[in-house]
């Protein structure tokens, strides 16, 4: 773009130096000028741009060279300093050859180049896995023709397109598409697969929901042109059946694809159980037939049923690692068991008591079965399948657990409880139950908290959101004498009585590592009148301060 009579006084001045600029959205980009030729151009907010932070220098820039040794794990930083001796070299613009002084020279002072902004940012990241070497390459070049007094400048097209590449991954997708506009060599660095191993779709309503929609246009650039690059990928809906029914277009078109994860996730309401079972069924088809190493899968609250989980079984049995299936009303106790059967390195589960049942547990207790590492149970009054009330809840034998337990010795059995009723609470907790976190949605009884004390010795969390206006001091240093391991707790609307609050956090010490505790749930007692009689000595018990949470005024 060549500089108009209405130009600013600056782009004149950059022009009469022998630069081309262009502006969009703040941005100045610099061009190609025959008499200088360099291969690409650098990215500069005009209204950062100073004398001392011109892409060109009359002096010779000196030969950068960037290593870094980055351990997998280490906590070493991402990128070493540059190994140079000038870090960071002064780049000037010379001076105008006319009298009155450059515009440029009054703006703030900032690092222009993309290159230095980047290892800035890099170097305060996080340790993560990255290659244990990056490339040695020497990041700047001399141009071929010194231009009217400038003996080097920058050429980014020498670049090494590993290091762009690299610096990419640490970018939003909206800043690497930016960048890739800088050149060529960056247009094509932005679409290598490396970067379009996962991604998230986004579907809302925007009249309705908070969620901002992935863009139509770029949904499509990515099927057509970065669907076979895909691997890790997930959707998250808003309440609406329309944004359901979309994420399942998407699915359906990913037919060159092959996932390694797949989530569905609606941030409101359970959405895919209004799309129609076929429509959902037949796009997860395709998913599950065109990837043959799938190892997680997310389908909470969808129309999921028994035959489209033997397709995905006879696909990827070999694979599978994480299934997390809770409220699907169209899978069956023998569908999960069909799963538990043939996916042997199976090693994290959610889903429903009512697709619990001993056979399952024995299927994941078998020799050839990996040890399970995580077991999500939720228990609802509603059966998924049918809305009823499940009343009786069919009991697991002892013998069952046991046996879950002697083949995976450190699995996290995790219950939700949403009950409302006493009688539906009959089925738990009567015998010796591998708990490891507890939660009580909904109002629980003192009877049921007593048997939580003497049947869960695993129990390391546990949450209770109401009990009601009956104290639960026994129930509490009960817990607090056999679970042993309990390191967390929390109780909402609740009474405890000072005395035996106190004497439950001397009995767990300084393991209890998490306490939430509402003030309305502590009640004076004659040992202590107030809440601030309990604080220095519940803080000596734990080894730290401690307050009990408030609850806030607004």
């Amino acid at each position: 773009m060549k500089c108009g009579d209405g130009d600013t006084a600056q782009q004149k001045d950059l022009q009469g130096l022998g630069w081309c600029n262009a502006v969009d959205e703040g941005l100045m980009v610099s061009g190609i000028n025959p008499e200088c030729p360099i291969s690409c151009c650098s990215v500069i907010p005009t209204s950062d741009l100073t004398a001392d932070s011109a892409c060109l220098s009359r002096e010779p820039i000196p030969d950068i060279t960037l290593t870094g040794a980055v351990e997998p794990d280490g906590g070493t930083a991402l990128l070493a300093a540059p190994v140079a001796s000038h870090p960071h070299p002064t780049m000037s613009l010379p001076k105008p050859t006319t009298s009155h002084p450059h515009p440029a020279a009054t703006l703030p002072h900032r690092a222009t180049t993309l290159l230095d902004t980047a290892i800035t940012h890099l170097s305060q990241q996080p340790a993560s896995p990255t290659p244990a070497l990056l490339p040695v390459r020497t990041l700047t070049s001399q141009c071929s023709r010194p231009h009217a007094g400038f003996s080097h400048c920058i050429d980014w097209g020498n670049l090494a397109p590993e290091l762009v590449l690299y610096i990419f991954q640490f970018l939003p997708l909206v800043d690497r598409a930016r960048a890739s506009q800088v050149c060529h060599a960056w247009t094509n660095v932005f679409h290598q697969p490396e970067l379009w191993r996962r991604f998230e779709f986004e579907l809302s309503n925007p009249a309705t929901s908070y969620l901002k929609a992935t863009h139509p246009d770029l949904i499509q650039q990515i099927i057509k042109r970065h669907s076979s690059h895909l691997h890790y990928v997930s959707f998250k809906v808003d309440s609406s059946k329309e944004s359901a029914e979309a994420a399942c277009d998407i699915l359906s078109q990913l037919v060159n694809c092959s996932l390694k994860t797949l989530g569905l996730i609606s941030t409101a309401r359970p959405s895919f159980l209004d799309v129609s079972k076929s429509h959902f069924v037949s796009a997860l088809t395709v998913v599950f037939v065109n990837s043959k190493s799938l190892s997680s899968l997310r389908i909470d609250d969808t129309p999921m049923d028994d035959p489209s989980l033997k397709v995905l079984v006879a696909n990827n049995s070999d694979t599978l690692k994480l299934l997390k299936m809770s409220s699907c009303p169209h899978i069956s106790p023998a569908g999960i068991l069909c799963v538990a059967d043939q996916c042997k390195g199976l090693r994290e589960l959610a889903l429903n008591y009512h697709l619990l049942s001993d056979d399952l547990l024995l299927a994941l207790s078998t020799e050839r079965h990996v040890h399970l590492e995580h077991l999500r149970v939720d228990v609802v009054s509603e059966d998924p399948t049918t809305g009823e009330p499940q009343i009786p809840f069919r009991s697991i034998r002892r013998s069952s657990w046991e046996a879950l337990l002697r083949h995976s010795p450190s699995v996290n059995l995790v219950m939700y409880f949403y009950l409302d009723a006493e009688e539906e609470f009959e089925a738990f907790f009567c015998d010796a139950t591998p708990v490891t976190h507890l939660y009580f949605g909904h109002s629980v009884s003192k009877a049921v908290l007593g048997r939580v004390g003497l049947h869960c010795p695993r129990l390391v969390e546990l949450v209770v959101c109401a009990n009601g206006m009956q104290l639960l001091d026994e129930e509490l240093i009960c817990i607090a004498q056999r679970c042993r391991s309990l390191t967390a707790i929390g109780l909402g609307e609740c009474e405890v009585s000072c005395s035996a609050f106190v004497q439950f956090v001397r009995l767990c010490g300084d393991r209890l590592m998490q306490l939430s505790i509402m003030e309305e749930v502590l009640i004076p007692d004659n040992h202590y009148c107030s809440l601030e009689d309990i604080h220095p000595e519940v803080s000596r018990y734990l080894g730290r301060p401690w307050y009990p949470d408030a609850m806030p005024t607004w």
